[in-house]
């Protein structure tokens, strides 16, 4: 699979990134570097391998759920630069 001029400008303009022609260019070389290098990976005989997740057999340490006191509404609201309704207020970062 080779990477063209277009898809780098269509990748770069879903992510809103500017790129100038040199810059197109070095991008199509290095993709085409990562898709040779997953290419190769696809090619490796995994038969014998088991699946893992981890290299080292590693546990999920769970503790128990327990109920304990926390900051009164109030409290946590002391240094907050607005709240409305006991809640923090903050800007609205979705258009």
């Amino acid at each position: 699979m080779s990477i063209s001029k277009e898809d780098v400008t269509y990748v770069a303009n879903l992510a809103r990134l500017r790129f100038d022609g040199a810059a197109t260019e070095k991008m199509v070389k290095e993709l085409d570097s990562v898709l040779d290098y997953v290419n190769t990976l696809n090619e490796v005989d995994t038969t014998d391998v088991a699946a893992t997740e981890h290299i080292l057999p590693v546990k999920n340490v769970y503790r128990k759920d327990e109920i304990g006191e926390s900051l009164p509404n109030e409290v946590a609201l002391a240094n907050a630069p607005d709240s409305e309704n006991g809640c923090f207020k903050v800007p609205r970062v979705l258009e």
